[in-house]
């Protein structure tokens, strides 16, 4: 069996654009007929500049190879270059095609992913979502008033856990920047804390609280937010440094009760093992089309797991990598908690042939060969994604004080 063919879909994602601007997905095919999706979630470049990374890579490697070897396949395209370290931009693109060799071995054995990385060890996964605008509230994200409002936030979570959630995720801690990290301010600090107040008043312990931020803040700044928050027991603090520097993360995990996650910025098991090695965070966020893939993933909740650390995959993108996400999480006995968009409804549901099963507050675990979804290729090449603008924007230069 040898890969043969490639097709790449960028895939614009229509209001309310829950999962980003954009979906990123690719087809490998082999010379038996058998076809195996991933996806690839790469932000530093526009989606063209993107699909041509993907194009070289897979010239250069995969295209007449041994679809079972993905581990020789894996360190080829880790070491292209000779640069021999993680790239984050590279390593997405690696990431997406592995998905899709892993889908195509599950194809061919008749088997799902899951049991061809160690078996399935959960039947169902406990899955959390953000605070996201109601219909009400319009598409827009940066003006949304549940980002701003703390008693519209608290409704909106009774909302979620009434569906079954038993976790829901916010960011009230500001806008992040190309100048993180900063302090937050004071007005920050008071809204981010009536946010956990509010909502633990609402939502009672029958739902965990997780305090979002991307890295926006330094150490000490992080410090001091998060012995303001200490007193509602939120189940994480994610990402409160930026990604660079797992040692400046470390100090903050050692001066609060809350523990820390992080993750999503992150790339391979080398990366990760640095934050292990220095305590920086016990809640692992990967996210399967940026890490390496899924036996990368894999080999990660391996190291966490040696430190009882907990793994709960990152979503931000589109139903493939979701659906990757649950294959690793099965398998994986430290898994904690899956990242959800909503109900893995609307666009999510419309783009797979048959979308995933989410039942009060869990995702039920498919047996179907492979990654468990089919990309349905008509419902994608009816969006195109026409814009030029990056997944995921910050704001270019410091943000105002105060914030």
């Amino acid at each position: 069996m040898k890969i043969v063919e490639l097709r790449t879909f960028v895939v614009g994602n229509p209001p309310p654009y829950f999962g980003g601007r954009y979906f990123l997905f690719l087809k490998l095919k082999t010379d038996d007929g058998i076809e195996g999706v991933g996806e690839v979630y790469t932000a530093s470049f526009g989606p063209r500049a993107v699909v041509a990374m993907i194009e070289d890579v897979f010239a250069d490697h995969v295209e007449g190879s041994d679809p079972f070897r993905i581990e020789a396949l894996w360190r080829n395209v880790y070491g292209r270059g000779y640069s021999q370290r993680p790239d984050i931009s590279l390593i997405g693109v690696l990431s997406g095609i592995e998905m899709a060799l892993w889908d195509i071995l599950g194809k061919a054995l008749g088997k799902p992913v899951h049991a061809l990385l160690g078996g399935k060890v959960h039947e169902r996964l406990r899955t959390y979502t953000y605070l996201y605008p109601s219909e009400a509230e319009g598409h827009g994200y940066s003006d949304a008033a549940v980002y701003r409002d703390p008693d519209l936030a608290a409704q909106r979570a009774s909302e979620y856990v009434r569906q079954g959630f038993t976790a829901v995720k916010f960011d009230p801690a500001g806008p992040y920047s190309t100048f993180d990290p900063r302090q937050p301010s004071l007005a920050r600090m008071e809204l981010a804390e009536a946010f956990c107040r509010k909502i633990r008043a609402a939502v009672g312990t029958s739902c965990d609280l997780l305090f979002g931020t991307h890295g926006q803040f330094t150490a000490s700044g992080a410090i001091r937010l998060a012995r303001r928050l200490e007193t509602y027991d939120p189940l994480w603090f994610e990402e409160p440094t930026p990604p660079e520097m797992p040692e400046e993360m470390a100090r903050v995990a050692r001066q609060t009760t809350i523990p820390i996650a992080t993750g999503e910025r992150l790339t391979t098991k080398y990366e990760f093992a640095r934050v292990l090695a220095l305590g920086a965070a016990s809640i692992l966020q990967m996210a399967l089309g940026r890490v390496g893939g899924l036996l990368e993933a894999k080999k990660i909740a391996g190291m966490a797991e040696a430190h009882y650390a907990q793994i709960a995959p990152h979503l931000y993108c589109g139903p493939i990598e979701g659906a990757a996400n649950v294959q690793l999480s099965a398998c994986c006995p430290n898994f904690l908690i899956l990242e959800s968009i909503q109900t893995w409804g609307g666009f999510h549901a419309a783009i797979l042939k048959r979308p995933m099963r989410w039942e009060e507050g869990y995702v039920i675990v498919p047996d179907d060969p492979g990654l468990g979804v089919e990309l349905d290729e008509e419902v994608a090449l009816k969006h195109p994604y026409e814009g030029t603008e990056l997944h995921l924007v910050p704001a270019y230069g410091p943000v105002g004080h105060p914030n």
